[in-house]
């Protein structure tokens, strides 16, 4: 310990001899060719390589592809009469950014260089003391490894590993591309049946924390490459091409890589960069574009990203953005003929407000996309409180009262639904509270049964198009406060008919995986698909946060269930990436008995998807066992190592090649969701509560629950 404390004092001095010396110079942009500073009637000779001529904040296009011995260095001769003392400084990108950043920040003025002085002063002073808490992390795991026998025992038999220290202050992943292999399947087997295999401790737990601490910065590190990319070739697009290094707008042109990551700047303090995207929001962004957009894709990630940003920052800027957006989109619930409907159309023109179902699905609404509308509209209700606000939650509420009253025995739902508008479907625009009622007046008003909605197909699952329907079912009654039983139900029931119909375990190894299943009504004869999408992966957390908040108790048989195939979900997930060459997962796998699994017809690919690291930061939170951090790791750095291009990250085209480039898009939920729950599940110290405070929608944006909400409005009622 005490070599790290001599080590950063000599650092520091360094540092400030870089800050009260040179920076002037550089912040006023006056380093003269032949490489001599003037300062208060002394000359200090300033002889620098890899320095530029006047500091930017722009980093290299890739470090992946910077020399290790290419480093930048400053000699700086102090002159004072006949003496002369030379000094050489490395300096590393993150400290020179962070005191550019300071600078333009504060608004300082150029030749004010004693006010320069102070900001660097205290940026220097604020890395040390971030370096200090990094050394003592890395010097307590080493105490805490050797003190655990003597004051726990755990039989957790695996070896946390902190990641590499940082280089000059810098978080640099080149170690990633250098060092990372993954590790192959097969490992971990005990953790497959959910069973709980190991006694967790208080030491452990704490040690596990201080090694995510050190972890955390890496993957902020990722989440400002990828920020960067966007910034620099798209910012105001709605996509970045990682690979052409352009824009896109196949979303609608509103802006949805800004507006979906909103929420990931403030968590992980990229403040300057929360700035600048809310300066966008407010005097560029408009969703007056003459285009279709998807009313589902623009919901969760556009109004929930909104919401979420409100949410956290409290600035009216996103709330009022929110409310034209919503207004658009509820377009959506306007038939051209009948009316309003009680089932919106999978796509809305935001400007002329013109709407039809999805092309691709046949004329059919989808089960995952009307049934997940519901926590941001409730939400903007919960806020604004107003008539309108209110007829929007009506809307996207007796969607739920529709769907209980048609319930299966099983609890499972078939994926499309339509509904017949050839005649007058046009409802009473109620603005009560009573749901039951609600639902009675739109079916007198539609006298013919045949204009109710009917499910056009028997296929059951928990992957694509069913999948969010079902994690609505908890976190409706999560964000009311538990005080809505017809979702609870609805959802309980659900994982009863889940355990009985789609639930299997493959061999030889045991995995627990979710099936389709196709049939079974009307005396049909009952198929089952044996194939899991990456995105059935939610399940597992969805089955925790269930278990954690089941009226019964954690302790009941039912919550105790639920728990177990959480926990056996997540492992299986966490194989079909450790199985693969790269590390990372196919969009599906077919199983098969005595093989396990093998990836899917035509999916080897991978899209940036979030929903493994989703579940692990959940279990994680919920259960402390450090193994999801483990396995989290994993996967950030095979993420890291075959899905990052020069300027962001791109989908794989085949997650067994290790030797291809990715592909050409980024999807706006890689930042929105993949890193930030990799950021989450290495964060002990974050705020957000998912048990008492939060509820997160389907793409990842929390905001609080009404309980919280409530509270915080009669505590701003009081302080005024």
């Amino acid at each position: 310990m005490a070599y790290f404390g001599r080590r950063l004092q000599t650092i520091f001095l360094l540092l400030i001899i870089f800050v009260v010396v040179w920076l002037p110079c550089v912040s006023t942009s006056v380093i003269s060719s032949e490489g001599t500073c003037s300062s208060d009637g002394m000359e200090q000779d300033c002889d620098y390589k890899g320095v530029n001529d006047s500091y930017s904040s722009e980093t290299p296009e890739d470090d992946t592809d910077t020399d290790d011995d290419d480093e930048r260095t400053l000699t700086i001769t102090h002159k004072d009469g006949n003496n002369k003392e030379t000094v050489t400084i490395e300096l590393g990108d993150d400290l020179l950014h962070r005191i550019h950043l300071a600078l333009q920040e504060s608004g300082v003025l150029s030749d004010d260089k004693e006010r320069i002085q102070q900001i660097a002063m205290e940026e220097v002073h604020k890395w040390h003391a971030e370096e200090q808490d990094n050394e003592k992390l890395r010097w307590q795991h080493q105490q805490s490894k050797q003190q655990q026998q003597l004051l726990e025992q755990t039989d957790f038999p695996y070896t946390l590993q902190p990641p590499p220290p940082p280089v000059k202050g810098e978080y640099s992943l080149k170690f990633v591309q250098q060092e990372w292999s993954p590790p192959g399947g097969h490992r971990y087997a005990e953790y497959a049946t959910g069973q709980s295999p190991y006694f967790l401790t208080s030491e452990l737990k704490k040690q596990s924390d201080d090694i995510a601490r050190l972890r955390r910065p890496y993957i902020k590190r990722a989440m400002e490459h990828a920020w960067k990319g966007y910034v620099d070739h798209a910012f105001g697009a709605d996509e970045v091409r990682p690979q052409s290094k352009q824009g896109t707008n196949h979303w609608g042109g509103i802006s949805v890589t800004l507006v979906d990551s909103l929420d990931t700047l403030l968590l992980m303090n990229m403040t300057q960069e929360f700035r600048h995207a809310r300066d966008y929001v407010q005097h560029e962004l408009s969703h007056d574009q003459n285009r279709k957009v998807s009313v589902f894709e623009t919901t969760i990630r556009s109004l929930g990203g909104l919401l979420s940003a409100y949410d956290w920052s409290r600035d009216a800027v996103f709330l009022e953005e929110a409310m034209d957006l919503a207004r658009r989109l509820m377009r959506a619930f306007e038939h051209p003929v009948a009316g309003e409907t009680i089932l919106p159309f999978g796509e809305v023109n935001l400007q002329s407000g013109s709407c039809n179902m999805i092309p691709w699905a046949g004329g059919n609404a989808i089960l995952s996309e009307f049934g997940t509308l519901q926590i941001e509209f409730r939400y903007l209700d919960e806020i604004m409180r107003t008539r309108e606000t209110r007829r929007f939650r009506d809307k996207v509420e007796t969607i739920f009262e529709l769907l209980h009253e048609m319930s299966p025995d099983n609890g499972l739902f078939p994926y499309y639904m339509k509904t017949d508008h050839t005649t007058d479907q046009t409802a009473p625009k109620e603005l009560g509270r009573s749901s039951s009622n609600r639902l009675k007046k739109k079916k007198k008003a539609n006298n013919d049964p045949q204009n109710k909605p009917f499910f056009t197909n028997d296929h059951l699952t928990f992957g694509a198009m069913a999948d969010s329907f079902y994690e609505y079912m908890l976190k409706i009654w999560l964000q009311g406060g538990k005080t809505e039983p017809m979702y609870r139900d609805m959802y309980d029931k659900a994982m009863q008919g889940m355990h009985d119909e789609l639930l299997h375990v493959s061999t030889p190894s045991g995995l627990t995986y979710l099936a389709d299943q196709v049939g079974g009504g009307n005396n049909k004869r009952k198929r089952i698909h044996h194939k899991m999408d990456h995105l059935c992966c939610f399940v597992g957390g969805m089955l925790a946060l269930g278990a954690y908040t089941d009226p019964l108790g954690l302790e009941s048989p039912r919550a105790q269930r639920d728990l177990e195939t959480a926990k056996a979900l997540t492992y299986t997930c966490y194989q079909m990436y450790a199985r693969m060459n790269t590390g990372i997962s196919p969009e599906y796998v077919e199983f098969s008995a005595g093989e396990d699994f093998k990836i899917g017809k035509g999916a080897p690919h991978y899209l940036l998807r979030p929903e493994t690291v989703e579940s692990m930061y959940i279990l994680n939170v919920l259960t402390g066992d450090p193994i999801y951090r483990e396995w989290g790791w994993e996967i950030f750095q095979s993420i890291e190592k075959y899905c990052r291009t020069h300027v962001a990250y791109g989908s794989l085209k085949n997650v067994q090649e290790e030797t291809s480039n990715p592909r050409d898009d980024m999807e706006s939920f890689f930042l929105a969701e993949t890193l930030k729950y990799l950021y989450l599940l290495n964060d002990p110290d974050s705020k957000i509560d998912i048990l008492n405070k939060h509820v997160f929608n389907t793409e990842a944006h929390p905001m609080r629950i009404f309980p919280v909400i409530e509270q915080d409005l009669k505590e701003d009622a009081r302080q005024k």
